[in-house]
């Protein structure tokens, strides 16, 4: 498995706190002098990635084999486009996502099986580190109650099946010689980015600092 050095992943069910984390995270790395990083989401906001938060918000009926292609489609220009994934590396800059192809491969294969997801995302490379953000998904529904809008996925049965697929897709990717930790996410939010500051500061890229 090809892996994309100096690029990090937060991965995780809904209301796991990836979103949270990569909030916490940017904040911390604005207080190092003169280090360039840049904070991302999946789906993006560009036009492919807007027609799919649309079908996650139930605005806009696509079939789940479209929505996977779709997800393959933003993941590439997110990626390989302009100002992308890739070509920032390449000039030094230090990449985080909020999710990326697991989601895709625990998402989208529960909801149309394994095979297209799977082949779709083969054609990307792996971070340097994905991290889990692993809870209970009652815990999680708990912390979510009070959103004003909620998508698709966000009903215990499927945050159930999330959790398991997940777990199995990762030891694959471990198998494949992807770097994957696992993560405490019912811990507090501070707990929880102090332990994935501690994974990520023994990175290569910081002991350049």
């Amino acid at each position: 498995m090809d892996i994309i050095s100096n690029f990090i992943v937060f991965e995780g069910g809904d209301g796991s706190g990836t979103t949270t984390q990569l909030n916490l995270l940017s904040e911390r790395l604005k207080t190092i002098e003169n280090f360039k990083f840049f904070s991302t989401f999946e789906p993006t906001d560009g036009q492919i990635g807007k027609i799919i938060r649309s079908a996650l918000k139930k605005e806009t009926p696509l079939k789940p084999n479209t929505l996977a292609l779709l997800f393959g489609a933003d993941r590439n220009e997110h990626l390989n486009g302009k100002n992308g994934i890739i070509e920032r590396v390449k000039r030094g800059e230090f990449v985080i996502s909020d999710r990326f192809t697991l989601s895709s491969l625990v998402y989208q294969g529960i909801e149309c099986g394994d095979e297209l997801p799977f082949f779709i995302n083969s054609l990307f490379p792996a971070p340097e580190v994905t991290f889990f953000f692993d809870i209970d998904p009652e815990i999680a529904l708990e912390r979510m109650k009070n959103r004003q809008t909620h998508e698709i996925y966000e009903y215990r049965e499927f945050q159930e099946k999330v959790r398991l697929k997940y777990k199995s897709l990762i030891r694959i990717y471990r198998g494949n010689g992807a770097r994957v930790e696992i993560i405490d996410a019912s811990q507090t939010a501070q707990q929880v980015a102090d332990q994935v500051w501690s994974i990520i500061s023994s990175l290569p890229i910081f002991k350049e600092q």
